[in-house]
């Protein structure tokens, strides 16, 4: 059915005004407590979700919280491709490189079969998954088109791995003690475990200069796995999808995805320069807190209570696994 322009008005309206209270404070937490302790695409799930309680259903939003709900976060993801420097993976070295591609591998398949052990979803699993393998919320928010998740799957997994990250950042230092981590090891752990870049540096820096560096470099090769993920999803996903009689069958990999691979070989090879990689990072990450404020503003807050629990047990235990496994790759590795 074919939506026409001005009833996407005022959804879209109401997700840019909820995006930008979730900004405004998000840097607001900048200045009082020098880091955001909730991330703005947090905040924009976290406040469309309160509004939606408040205002209850609301057929006039509907149309343009759809809009910016899917398309806007599939320009989103076809913008990141652009940032996408793919040699830098091998900038600390190939071995490190190879065990944190081979960490993401098995932490995604840890992730799922523990998502699904404690009861959740398919889709609801692989997007935990993939918010505890790779990097948190943009993971989740990446993934998620792709699979065409539930908007209530979205906004339960990116609401409680934003929790537990804030609780790592504050817990992962207690393990430099017990571990006899020197700093550049307890820099490879938090670069391979905590998930958002700003929490990285949180929980980086405050222990020393090199631990921050170490952990940067180690976080920014594990966000570049997110591309790969995205592509061998969107096959899988295809794959897995019948049309029905009559219906035209969906393309194997969609648009936008192959936008992002396109945008990331372009970037890799220094077609894209830094300002215009540094300009569409910003618009994307833009256009993708406007896509959590659509996801807030979809989603009754019962449905998430719902699977609150088995979300919660996915998320613990995937995290769990996920330090477990940095640890094994340290000492296997021989990192000093």
């Amino acid at each position: 059915m074919r939506v026409r322009p001005g009833t996407l008005v005022p959804g879209i309206i109401a997700s840019v005004l909820v995006s930008l209270a979730a900004i405004v404070v998000g840097r607001a937490e900048d200045v009082v407590f020098g880091r955001a302790i909730l991330e703005p695409l947090v905040l924009a799930i976290l406040f469309g979700m309160l509004v939606r309680a408040a205002r209850g259903d609301d057929p006039i939003l509907e149309p343009g919280v759809r809009f910016v709900a899917k398309p806007v976060l599939e320009i989103a993801v076809f913008l990141l491709g652009a940032t996408m420097d793919v040699p830098r993976l091998f900038a600390s070295g190939p071995a490190l490189a190879l065990g944190i591609a081979g960490l993401v591998v098995v932490a995604l398949g840890t992730g799922y079969l523990i998502g699904r052990l404690a009861g959740l979803p398919h889709k609801l699993a692989v997007l935990v998954a993939c918010g505890n393998a790779i990097c948190g919320n943009s993971a989740i928010a990446a993934v998620a088109p792709v699979i065409d998740a539930e908007r209530q799957d979205v906004a339960a997994s990116i609401a409680l791995t934003a929790v537990l990250g804030v609780l790592v950042v504050l817990g992962l230092p207690l393990l430099i003690l017990p571990l006899h981590y020197s700093n550049y090891q307890y820099g490879v752990l938090a670069g391979l475990t905590v998930y958002a870049v700003p929490q990285v540096l949180a929980a980086a820096f405050a222990v020393s200069p090199l631990s921050g560096q170490v952990a940067t470099a180690v976080k920014l090769a594990r966000v570049l796995m997110l591309g790969p993920v995205v592509v061998a999803f969107s096959f899988l996903g295809k794959r897995s999808v019948r049309p029905a009689d009559g219906k035209k069958a969906p393309p194997p990999v969609p648009l936008f995805v192959i936008g992002f691979v396109v945008l990331a070989a372009l970037r890799s090879m220094h077609v894209i320069p830094d300002a215009t990689a540094d300009a569409a990072k910003l618009v994307a990450g833009w256009l993708t807190i406007a896509a959590m404020a659509a996801l807030g503003l979809s989603v009754d807050i019962r449905t998430v209570r719902q699977v609150g629990a088995r979300v919660v047990v996915a998320v613990a235990g995937s995290l769990t696994a996920l330090i477990i496994l940095a640890i094994v790759l340290i000492r296997g590795l021989s990192i000093h």
